[in-house]
């Protein structure tokens, strides 16, 4: 069975529910069905007037708020006393999640907007942004925002494309995994010169 076929079943089992209760699985475990494609699914569900549009965005974006808040929490509550704890057997210390954070507060709130249309940090991102105790305010700013953006544009392609949603979800994350691992190898490389010209400026001992 594959990942359309999953998706179908689970709707025609629970209706609207598979976004409320689905999507925040997404966030918290394996996304299994993945968000991308219950998202795409639901828009062309809508297209077909199977179901009310207004509703499924509705509950869609609950569902991605309330997954993403969990994380976050679950992040906030328990990361930091187990980095405590267990962090010296995985070369994890406090000062290193100090460090991140600072790093964070340069450019973090920006990539956070992006990173839920990357499968994997997506479901990471939560926890990451609890663990080096951002404010909720701030997350919910951020991240909602992002999410919101994420539930937007998937449901848009099985909403606006029809029946030719399968076509243009395929090249959408084909283009996605392009332009990120791009972005990644770009960004690698940029650091990778910094490092090579703060060596170059050291004085030799």
């Amino acid at each position: 069975m594959n990942v359309i076929e999953i998706v179908e079943d689970l709707f025609k089992q629970y209706g609207y529910f598979v976004l409320l209760f689905g999507l925040p699985l997404d966030f918290i475990v394996l996304p299994i069905p993945p968000g991308n494609s219950t998202l795409t699914y639901t828009g062309y569900l809508s297209y077909k007037g199977i179901l009310e549009e207004v509703p499924a965005v509705v509950l869609a974006l609950a569902g991605a708020y309330i997954g993403v808040s969990i994380t976050y929490f679950l992040g906030y509550k328990l990361g930091m006393p187990l980095i405590e704890r267990y962090g010296k057997w995985l070369f994890l210390k406090p000062s290193m999640v100090d460090k991140t954070r600072q790093h964070y507060d340069k450019y973090g709130n920006k990539l956070l907007l992006i990173s839920f249309f990357i499968p994997g940090v997506r479901q990471f991102i939560g926890y990451f942004i609890g663990i080096i105790r951002v404010p909720y305010r701030t997350f919910v700013l951020y991240a909602f925002t992002g999410a919101g953006l994420w539930v937007i544009t998937f449901f848009a392609i099985g909403y606006l494309f029809g029946d030719q949603w399968q076509v243009v979800f395929r090249l959408v994350e084909e283009y996605l995994k392009i332009f990120f691992i791009g972005a990644g190898a770009l960004i690698l490389g940029l650091l990778l010169i910094k490092w090579v010209n703060r060596s170059k400026k050291k004085p030799s001992p």
